[in-house]
């Protein structure tokens, strides 16, 4: 075999590979984080919004004290 092979460069390979990866895994953690931000989170923050807009704490305190849900509020009846 006189066929000779080429040595494999090793010198600032891990530099070389790491800085590749960091810049890779950066972006795709910005990507990912982006997506959640705009897919996820905002329309929560909308509904939540929505909801409480709509929502009244006395009349939900009425009818849980109705439904016996409170051992000091008794309902009205009784």
């Amino acid at each position: 075999m006189s066929g000779a092979l080429a040595k494999p460069v090793m010198r600032g390979m891990l530099a070389k590979r790491l800085r590749f990866h960091l810049i890779a895994a950066f972006s795709l953690a910005i990507g990912i984080a982006a997506t959640f931000k705009f897919a996820v989170a905002e329309p929560r923050k909308k509904a939540y919004a929505e909801f409480y807009k709509k929502y009244d704490v006395a009349k939900e305190f009425e009818a849980m004290r109705e439904a016996g849900v409170f051992v000091s509020a008794r309902p009205t009846g009784k």
